[in-house]
Formats: C-alpha cells, sequence, structure tokens
C-alpha cells in the first residue's frame, strides 16, 4: 500500500481534515518515511515509541523493522484508522493519549519493556521541546530519539558556539544531537511552510550532571541567555541579581573572560560554571 495514496485516500473515506490545532502534518512521501526509520537505526530486538502516530504511515515501517512498537495518538478520531491500519501487525501497540501527559514509566510496564527504548517519530512541531526534555528528564529515558523537526530548529538543537542557544544546551546536556537528513516541505500532507529535517539525539552513556545539579544548570544558562546581547558577566549580573564585581571574579575563576557572550561557551564551561559560581 502506498503511504502517499493511503493517508489521503483514508481521509477521504472517513471525512476527515488535518487538525491545524493538533499540528496535524502527516509524513507520505515513502521515501522520507524510510529516511526517518533508517535514522532510528532499528534492530528486531528493539521497542520504538512512536510518538504522534497519525494515520499510521511511519508505524507500518516501524512495525516491520522492530519488535514491538508503542504507537501513541492524542486524536481520538484516528484511532479506529490505526486499529484498520496495523491490523496485519501484532507487534504494534496503539495507546490513545497526550505524550506530554501520560506516565511514561507505566506505559513501559504495561506494554512489559523491561530493557531500554528507542523513539521514532514524525512529531508535532510545536511540541518540540517540550518532548525532547520530557522524554530524556524521564526516569526511564530513551536510548535513541530519531523526529522529525522544523529545519530550523533541528539548526539550533545541533548548534555550536560561537552560535550555541539554550535549546542547544537544553539538548546537549542529555545527549549528543546530530541532523540525519533534509526533508522538503511537500513529502508532508498537508505541506507545512518550512523545510523540515530528522534530528538523531544519542543519550549520554553517562550524565554529564548528577540529577540534583540540572535545576542549577538551567538556572544559570537561562540568565546567560536572558539578555544575550550583553557580555555575560552583565547578563548573569542580571539574571542572577548578583554585583557584576562578584560575577567577574567568578568567570575569571573558571577561566572564562567575562566580556564573552553567552552563545561563545562551550556545554563544559557551562558545566565548569555550576560548580564554581558562588552566587548560583
Amino acid at each position: 500500500m502506498d503511504p502517499a495514496l493511503s493517508t489521503k485516500a483514508l481521509l477521504r473515506r472517513f471525512d476527515l481534515q488535518p487538525k491545524k490545532s493538533l499540528g496535524q502534518s502527516f509524513l507520505i512521501d515513502p521515501r522520507a518515511l524510510e529516511k526517518v526509520v533508517q535514522a532510528g537505526d532499528i534492530t528486531a530486538g528493539d521497542t520504538v515509541l512512536e510518538v504522534g502516530a497519525g494515520l499510521g504511515g511511519l508505524t507500518r515501517l516501524l512495525a516491520a523493522h522492530a519488535g514491538q512498537v508503542i504507537a501513541v495518538e492524542l486524536d481520538r478520531r484516528l484511532i479506529g484508522i490505526l486499529e484498520e491500519v496495523l491490523a496485519p501487525f501484532s507487534n504494534v501497540r496503539i495507546v490513545h493519549g497526550d505524550i506530554l501527559e501520560l506516565d511514561l514509566s507505566r506505559l513501559l510496564i504495561e506494554a512489559e519493556v523491561t530493557g531500554d527504548y528507542l523513539v521514532v517519530a514524525n512529531i508535532p512541531y510545536y511540541i518540540t521541546g517540550s518532548l525532547i526534555r520530557r522524554l530524556l528528564e524521564a526516569e526511564r529515558p530513551p536510548r535513541r530519539l530519531a523526529l522529525t523537526v522544523q529545519r530550523e530548529v533541528a539548526d539550533r538543537i545541533c548548534s555550536r558556539p560561537p552560535d550555541m542557544n539554550l535549546l542547544g544546551l537544553s539538548v546537549q546536556i542529555y545527549g549528543r544531537p546530530a541532523q540525519a537528513g533534509l526533508i522538503p516541505a511537500e513529502a508532508f500532507y498537508p505541506a507545512p511552510n518550512v523545510d523540515s529535517a530528522i534530528v538523531v539525539v544519542k543519550r549520554h552513556p553517562e550524565p554529564i550532571l548528577e540529577s540534583e545539579q540540572l535545576a542549577r544548570f538551567f538556572k544559570l544558562i537561562k540568565a546567560g541567555f536572558g539578555q544575550k546581547r550583553k557580555m555575560l558577566a552583565n547578563a548573569l549580573s542580571a539574571g542572577l541579581q548578583v554585583s557584576k564585581v562578584e560575577i567577574s571574579a567568578d568567570l575569571e575563576r573558571a577561566g572564562i573572560d567575562p566580556r564573552r557572550r553567552a552563545e561563545t561557551l562551550e556545554l563544559e564551561e557551562w558545566v565548569r560554571l555550576i560548580y564554581l559560581l558562588k552566587s548560583l
């Protein structure tokens, strides 16, 4: 069954229109679908969590490669369609719910997932930041993510100094991101206004920061990027409400020039600051 034809045919048969409020833009190009699956690097023993199963175009390919697929879909209108489309695949578990509200640990227990798992999905773009952080901060985080996101967002996630940003740091503290291919807007239905990219995030084998330090890390980087055009000493002084003299002294102790800007710092420098800033 050709994904490009089946998506539109299914929508016509069930008299449905994609919901803009849910960010629904179905990936229909067969080559693009294959590219997402390849980026997931799935083996026959893997469990894959798919966020936003939609009409099942990607789900069917995932089921053909993985040991088990947990397909989560928020739109109740699509659950019956998914059950029909995925009926030939006994290794797919369809879950109706909001991934940002579901108890991930319970979801994995109910699916009898005892080891690690992957997340491979064409996600609604408006939840990109919230979803990635929720998954990587979960009690049982995935081993790897492979997600379609807006190309501009993919660039931000994979950014490096001197163009680092808040989103990039927020992801890179948990894992190593890389782009695994571009997807043009016309590969989706309905076509979005921008092109997309596949981002793969491989979780760090060991945490860069202990969990009790993460709140301090996010407080620090938010302060640093709160006034991005300012020198780091000024931005941190304003964001942390500490004197510039004290902040400058702490930065110099960390081997960081107070005149630098937040986007020029490496992740390792931010981590070093966590332990040296007296005012944090």
